[in-house]
């Protein structure tokens, strides 16, 4: 299965040069937020797969206009042909506003879906908007992770874990592909593509 993941810029590869070819092995899509919700909705009517998404820390405008046609994961445990995606969207706390939560309140969120995931017998992917902490992240409140998003990986040990929120534009420490124990790392800014094994689970 190949899911295309996207986060924080629009693609002009897909906003601005569409051709339906460029979606033709495309199986799902997941959003790992701060994107213009008609950017969404433009995915979900052209792709004709469906397009899951979190909230970033810049995507207030989501609470009147959400993205049309497309399923918010946020504090949710979502199962698509089994594969369990686990969303926990936003970024650290740095100024009044939505999506944006503590450290505890973060771990207050995992706390809520732990039972889910007992249900569920585990996690495969973790989409969040932020990094983890330590990984890859910023030094900046902004830009620091989140210390419970490792602690997921190493109880649950999905075979993802995939954020956005760290652009490409902040130079030589971007990475798109890294590991955390048993978990591949991937930064999902403006697009990529990752080919799901399930003979790998």
């Amino acid at each position: 299965m190949k899911i295309l993941f996207v986060s924080d810029e629009e693609s002009s590869y897909y906003w601005d040069h569409y051709s339906p070819d460029q979606f033709k092995d495309i199986d799902l899509i997941i959003s790992c937020g701060d994107l213009k919700p008609q950017y969404l909705s433009f995915l979900v009517t052209l792709s004709h797969v469906p397009v899951l998404y979190v909230h970033g820390n810049h995507d207030e405008r989501y609470i009147t206009s959400p993205p049309e046609g497309c399923i918010c994961i946020d504090d949710n445990l979502f199962v698509y042909k089994g594969i369990r995606i686990m969303g926990l969207g936003g970024s650290m706390r740095y100024r009044p506003g939505h999506f944006q939560y503590t450290e505890k309140q973060m771990r207050k969120r995992y706390r809520r879906l732990r039972h889910k995931i007992f249900l569920k017998k585990g996690i495969d992917i973790l989409v969040t908007h932020s990094p983890a902490k330590g990984l890859n992240d910023g030094t900046d409140l902004p830009h620091q992770g989140f210390s419970v998003f490792r602690d997921i990986m190493q109880k649950h040990k999905p075979k993802y874990f995939v954020h956005g929120h760290v652009h490409k534009s902040y130079g030589h420490k971007f990475k798109r592909f890294d590991t955390f124990e048993e978990t591949t790392v991937v930064n999902a800014c403006e697009r990529c593509i990752v080919e799901y094994n399930f003979e790998c689970q």
